[in-house]
């Protein structure tokens, strides 16, 4: 089931809340566009890369630290924007004060993948309690569905030589113990709502595509 704009998906591992503005279906499946807020001490799950996707973040309120190939950039003012190329380490850190932070992500190449993914799978094992404290998967179901996606995101706390050796080897058990790689009950699961998109401050909208993404 495609996204649509204004649909909310929320991870509540990491306390994240995700509105879609661009879905990757308005733009042939190359690029999605994101509202992003992350409530305080909020975090993405685990170190990791997007082997073929680059991202970009621009903060539109709170501040976002974003670890990016072994440094930390600490975003803080309006329009103030990080890149992430594609197959380069990182994770971002929400506010650790009570507020909650406000950055809009745009996602290049493969965005329909990374969709399914990471608002379909990963957000319904956390919404589920199928996650662990950092909201990674189990170690079946890494097996199974990090191996399906690993064109999209691989996690970097073992060498992906090793981890393609391990989900080898327990994928097929996980299978026949139940666990999917694309699980269809979270493919159809419907958003828990949907939201108007904030109007964007002029220095973060003319970054983005005027034709889609501005309000």
């Amino acid at each position: 089931m495609a996204v649509h704009p204004g649909e909310v998906y929320y991870n509540p591992r990491c306390r994240e809340k995700i509105v879609i503005r661009t879905p990757a279906a308005a733009t042939g499946g190359h690029r999605a566009v994101m509202d992003l807020y992350v409530e305080p001490g909020g975090f993405a799950a685990g170190y990791h890369i997007h082997p073929y996707s680059e991202e970009v973040f621009t903060l539109v309120r709170g501040s976002l630290r974003v670890h990016l190939g072994g440094r930390d950039i600490v975003l803080d003012e309006v329009g103030q924007t990080v890149t992430v190329p594609a197959g380069t380490v990182h994770r971002w850190f929400g506010n650790t004060e009570d507020e909650t932070s406000f950055a809009v992500v745009e996602l290049v190449n493969r965005a329909e993948r990374f969709e399914q993914l990471i608002l379909r799978q990963l957000f319904g094992l956390a919404q589920d309690g199928k996650t662990d404290a950092e909201g990674r998967p189990s170690l079946l179901q890494h097996a199974v569905t990090m191996r399906e996606f690993q064109d999209v995101l691989r996690f970097t706390d073992r060498p992906w030589a090793l981890q393609k050796l391990m989900n080898g080897a327990l994928a097929p058990l996980a299978r026949l113990l139940g666990y999917q790689a694309c699980n269809p009950d979270y493919m159809d699961r419907r958003p828990s709502e949907n939201a108007a998109l904030e109007t964007l401050p002029d220095v973060v909208a003319a970054r983005l595509d005027p034709a889609t993404d501005r309000v």
